[in-house]
């Protein structure tokens, strides 16, 4: 993508150096809580603290197996919004190169243990998590021995164990999941599908450039997704869906990359050049993606605020793209991002992603006049796109 061959080398060096500054950077870790990161859901109750069920009506009790060979098994049961899951669950495993058998807590993260990469790196080898929603998309949480949670949006429940792809536990869960309805008159936010929004019109668009571009104002990624709400809402929704703040430049890199353990976060905050619209910097860069490819894939956008507002209420204006690779940055030879040339993907993933927190109220997409459907990016490499922009009109509770 619009990057220089300066903070793609930036990027390299830095994982090269990274086992050079592990040993710092794990004691500091080890210091902080090992608790998971914003997740899709809301645990209405941490695990061990009260053992009172839910106030609705249980509608579903069931009873599923999970043997240590297995890193992700489909529950069948879909869940709605506003919904309770209650699950308990039981057994132990038992690693190879444990000392101790663990249970559905799963093992602390010692110093040797987190530089292992696992489904949830705030939570400990072997515990028990879950997820719901799609695979590409669903944000996994911790479950551990109990976990009350509240359900933001509808869903397939799977459960997990946190462990790598090539790691197996000797040994069986025994989970139970009752599902209870949603309490009477709780107020349950889904995204709803609109044919339209107030003040998103053509006039609105004639007022917002259709495409990004760098510091000397060759044209870059295409505009196509809008969100309608506050600022510490827009904060809330992407970090609630799973999305790290990207830091700004090389310098923060490196200083975090010192001062942080190498986990998910650390990698997913590796630079993102400077692009412009409204004549300055995005206000945010977000990434979204799994620390061993993020070099050279990750889900990621640029958001700025718009210097006017829509019925009243504050306007970001994004682009979102994919990594999928390398090429040859064709204004200075240099090494670049490539991205998917199916930039609507990306924009889809935003939608999926955001709408599953239970924090976005309405959704719905506007086909401008005369829509960009092709074109090329800053650093020479084509794009396509049926033209459409996503609008997210996010809820009052998420302020």
């Amino acid at each position: 993508m619009n990057r220089s061959s300066t903070n793609t080398l930036a990027i390299l060096m830095l994982g090269a150096l990274a086992p050079v500054m592990f040993s710092v950077s794990l004691r500091a870790q080890l210091v902080r809580e090992n608790t998971a990161p914003p997740s899709q859901l809301a645990a209405s109750q941490s695990a061990g603290d009260t053992k009172s069920a839910p106030s609705g009506k249980l509608r579903l009790s069931q009873e599923i197996q999970l043997t240590g060979d297995q890193s992700w098994l489909d529950s069948g049961i879909d869940v709605q919004a506003g919904e309770h899951i209650l699950i308990t669950a039981t057994g132990s495993l038992r690693y190879g190169d444990a000392k101790n058998d663990n249970g559905p807590e799963g093992l602390s993260r010692g110093f040797k243990d987190l530089i292992r990469v696992l489904p949830l790196n705030g939570a400990g080898r072997g515990a028990l998590i879950g997820r719901i929603g799609e695979p590409d998309t669903a944000q996994p949480f911790l479950i551990g021995a109990r976990q009350d949670i509240l359900v933001p949006a509808p869903g397939r429940l799977s459960l997990g164990i946190n462990q790598s792809t090539d790691d197996t536990g000797d040994g069986t869960y025994i989970v139970r999941i009752e599902v209870y309805a949603a309490d009477p008159g709780a107020a349950v936010v889904v995204a709803r599908q609109v044919a339209s929004l107030p003040g998103i019109d053509n006039k609105l668009f004639a007022k917002i450039p259709r495409r990004i571009g760098d510091k000397e104002g060759n044209p870059g990624d295409m505009v196509n997704f809008l969100i309608l709400g506050s600022e510490s809402a827009m904060q809330r929704v992407f970090t609630t869906a799973g999305w790290v703040k990207v830091d700004p430049d090389v310098k923060d890199t490196v200083l975090h990359g010192i001062l942080d353990s190498i986990t998910k976060d650390s990698y997913l905050t590796m630079p993102m050049s400077q692009l412009y619209l409204f004549g300055r910097p995005q206000d945010y860069g977000w990434a979204h993606a799994e620390p061993i490819s993020v070099v050279r894939s990750r889900n990621h956008l640029r958001i700025w605020k718009a210097p006017f507002l829509v019925s009243g209420g504050t306007l970001w204006v994004g682009a979102a793209t994919h990594d999928i690779g390398f090429e040859r940055d064709q204004r200075n030879n240099g090494v670049t991002h490539k991205i998917d040339p199916d930039i609507d993907l990306e924009r889809d993933y935003v939608e999926k992603t955001l709408s599953a927190t239970g924090l976005v109220a309405a959704v719905t997409h506007f086909l401008p006049d005369d829509p960009l459907q092709e074109a090329k990016t800053a650093t020479g490499g084509s794009f396509h796109s049926n033209g459409k922009v996503l609008v997210l009109k996010l809820s009052d509770n998420g302020k």
